[in-house]
């Protein structure tokens, strides 16, 4: 209920009061809200007022808005916290999903400057260049093109990157990973993105680039990822 008197103003209470619903799962991800009109008359409150929470909503990710239809629950973001390296894989697992790829690429292609140079390799020295769709639950997270030495990590298959990376790596090569340099940057999908994401071209996406390393400094792999910014936050606990 919506307390008049409280010190806490009445467009965060209702703010409140819907993420509880999306929380509980009373609203679920793709639920139509009632109109504003409705909010207002039901707690007696104006229009603008209601539209104020609703607003604050959009910018935190829990609703969204469709032109002449109305507001919607959006999607949960995936929260990925920044402290330890873990595969795509193992991430999606962590929380109950299902993971999956999409092999839109595969083949042994001559080391760039700049992939020779993340991979301490020669140039033009042979790579595996793979691109995938990673998906969650059969929904489109990001779009991920890794780069490999095919002289340190020999015997890759599509049938092996379909799966997990990490695990073939370490599991079967006995290479072990022990570290990662990574940097992230907003951008905006370009029109191959967004076909490939199912979002609309132009909308935000988080550009991350990581240099993986063994446990002896090797570079094992250069990745550059494209995800989603309405499916995906990056997380980061501080301490002074």
């Amino acid at each position: 209920m919506i307390n008049k008197n409280s010190p806490i103003p009445i467009y965060f209470q209702l703010v409140e009061q819907i993420k509880g619903c999306i929380e509980t799962g009373e609203l679920q991800p793709g639920d139509a809200l009632p109109p504003e009109r409705e909010y207002a008359e039901k707690y007696k409150i104006s229009r603008m007022t209601v539209r104020q929470a609703f607003t604050q909503l959009v910018n935190e990710g829990y609703l969204y808005r469709l032109q002449g239809k109305g507001t919607f629950v959006a999607e949960r973001k995936i929260e990925q916290p920044l402290q330890g390296l873990t595969s795509f894989t193992e991430d999606m697992k962590a929380r109950g999903m299902e993971p999956g790829s999409e092999l839109i690429h595969f083949e042994i292609v001559p080391a760039s400057n700049q992939v020779a140079t993340q991979l301490s390799i020669s140039e033009y020295a042979p790579v595996y260049e793979i691109k995938r769709i990673r998906l969650a639950d059969g929904v489109p997270m990001a779009l991920e093109t890794n780069y490999i030495s095919a002289n340190l990590v020999k015997g890759l298959t599509e049938q092996i990157v379909m799966q997990s990376l990490y695990a073939y790596i370490e599991g079967h090569l006995n290479l072990m990973i022990d570290y990662a340099s990574q940097t992230i940057e907003s951008s905006i999908a370009s029109q191959n993105e967004a076909k490939l994401l199912k979002i609309k071209n132009g909308s935000p996406v988080m550009l991350i680039q990581r240099s993986t390393f063994l446990k002896d400094g090797t570079p094992v792999e250069f990745v550059k990822s494209v995800y989603r910014a309405d499916r995906y936050k990056f997380m980061i606990q501080m301490k002074r």
